[in-house]
């Protein structure tokens, strides 16, 4: 049953996230486990099964870095399995045998939150951040995503998982012995399921008719470049620059006139800011295209500045010279440096893990642009990674950024599924803020996507050029309820979590009452570890 647990957490991660991407399955996706949870014999046997559940998921969803972390994703799994335990255990407590209708309304809210517990967790940088959060399997569905601008990414996982529990309860009145109700209750049982599974499924687009877009001020054109993998190593490092000059032409690029051009992460290898020969050169080359082409150019440069530790750099340079600079602030685990790396250093021996740590930033900011015709454009920057931290967008929209920007690059995961996962990830920044979301890929996936979180352009992995969309954005002061009340749906599943934990240690105490049946239903004796029954009345 262990291994099958395992099995039941991998195979969600792998189908609903991109590439297959098969994203209603994430409506039932989790029933197989919540199933064996439920089965388990003891408390014990459920923490057991959770953890192997969360071992397959996490291993499932970072395949992708075996190439930089080798056997330490096997490791990782191993290790941090463990957090969907809780989840587990409030499954085989709330939905075995037994239970009352008190017990099965509590998991609609009880599940949901221990669930999120893992996802919170890991949430932390040094965990692996918020990769592939199960609401994030939603984002080509606008109409679901407006709950992203309620609640944040959180509030769909919530949706996605109380959706589950309604089909335990639909498989409860085919199965009474499933969920342990009287055969006088499964209509009951059967209505209830399908009530709460389209209230689940029908929240996203009622959410989405009730709120609709922010008012447009103004229109930008953006023009995204993505040179794309480069075999030659003497024209990668200026690929971009290449490509853009190779496109432009009186006043224009590709035909079309910017309001602002945006390279990819890591695309000028030299210090913008640095008094070298070398780097005053390529400050001034890319000063020369941003007044041919009547647009600030957004770069990204990886190196050492002189004095400083190796960083990444966004820089926002104009005709004039460099208008702001954003410093990559959260890093990636084992790619840009090793967490406990004094404990872990031998990672580098057997994997491709950062041979030293990178320096981070101080945080998000914004950088200040201006459009062709003069007028501000103030844009939130961050770089590859950060896309999957919700917070750090808000930040930007709650610093008046009317356009987040993110720029990427992912030569080491090419034709793996991690750069269209990442990619997907702009659609759930879009939603929760209000505000068009551009990724530019080096290497990668480059998109678009409107304040609604709906895709406008793509150029896929194993595509090179220039794609420019035209965006509509919403008032600097315009906020969601997500930018203005933050994680509240976090922190209160943080605190029924909390709440639950300590009405289940009080049962187990015999400090608090036993409700053993369905209300109105045969009542039977369970026996009081797992719950199976053992006499009806």
């Amino acid at each position: 049953m262990r291994w099958l647990s395992f099995v039941a957490g991998g195979a969600p991660a792998i189908l609903v996230f991109p590439g297959p991407s098969l994203s209603y399955l994430a409506w039932f996706a989790l029933v197989p486990g919540m199933v064996l949870f439920k089965r388990a014999a003891t408390t014990r046997e459920a923490v057991a099964r959770g953890w192997w559940f969360g071992a397959g998921y996490l291993i499932a969803m970072l395949y992708w870095m075996a190439p930089e972390i080798g056997p330490g994703l096997v490791l990782l799994g191993a290790v941090m399995g463990w957090m969907w335990s809780p989840f587990a255990v409030s499954v085989r407590r709330l939905l075995r045998p037994c239970a009352s209708w008190r017990r099965l309304a509590a998991a609609f809210v009880v599940v949901p939150s221990c669930w999120l517990i893992p996802e919170w967790m890991r949430s932390y940088q040094g965990l692996g951040g918020p990769w592939a959060l199960y609401g994030a399997s939603q984002w080509q569905h606008p109409a679901v995503l407006a709950l992203a601008a309620a609640g944040g990414v959180w509030l769909v996982s919530v949706a996605l998982v109380m959706a589950n529990i309604a089909i335990m309860l639909i498989i409860g009145a085919a199965r009474p012995t499933a969920v342990g109700a009287g055969s006088r209750r499964r209509i009951a049982l059967a209505v209830t399921g399908v009530v709460a599974f389209a209230v689940a499924a029908g929240s996203g687009p009622l959410a989405f008719a009730l709120t609709p877009a922010f008012p447009a001020v103004r229109s930008v054109t953006i023009a995204m470049v993505q040179p794309g993998v480069v075999s030659n190593a003497g024209l990668r490092d200026h690929a971009s620059q290449t490509l853009t000059v190779q496109r432009s032409k009186d006043g224009t690029l590709d035909g079309v006139r910017p309001d602002l051009i945006i390279w990819g992460e890591s695309s000028i290898p030299v210090d913008l800011t640095g008094t070298q020969p070398a780097d005053r050169a390529v400050l001034g080359q890319i000063e020369a295209l941003s007044a041919a082409d009547g647009a600030e150019v957004l770069v990204s440069q990886d190196t050492t500045p002189p004095g400083k530790g190796h960083e990444k750099w966004a820089v926002l340079v104009g005709p004039s010279g460099i208008k702001g600079i954003y410093v990559k602030t959260r890093l990636v685990p084992f790619g840009e440096y090793i967490p406990f790396r004094q404990q872990l250093s031998w990672l580098t021996k057997i994997s491709k893990a950062a041979g030293s740590n990178m320096v981070p930033g101080t945080g998000a900011h914004l950088l200040n642009a201006t459009d062709r015709e003069g007028r501000p454009l103030p844009i939130g920057v961050l770089v590859c990674f950060e896309s999957a931290f919700p917070d750090m967008s808000r930040v930007d929209a709650d610093k008046g950024a009317q356009l987040i920007v993110y720029q990427s690059s992912t030569p080491t995961f090419q034709g793996t599924w991690g750069p269209d996962q990442q990619a997907s990830l702009a659609a759930l920044r879009a939603a929760e803020t209000g505000r068009p979301v551009v990724q530019v890929a080096l290497t990668g996936d480059t998109v678009a996507f409107d304040a609604r979180g709906r895709q406008l352009a793509r150029l896929g992995q194993g595509s090179s050029g220039v794609v420019t969309v035209r965006l509509e954005l919403p008032n600097a002061a315009d906020r969601t309820f997500y930018d203005e009340a933050g994680d509240y749906v976090m922190w209160t599943c943080v605190a029924i979590t909390g709440l639950a934990a300590l009405v289940m240690l009080g049962r187990r105490r015999g400090f608090l009452g036993h409700t053993a049946s369905i209300s109105g239903g045969p009542t039977a004796e369970c026996d009081a570890d797992n719950g199976i029954p053992v006499r009806t009345k």
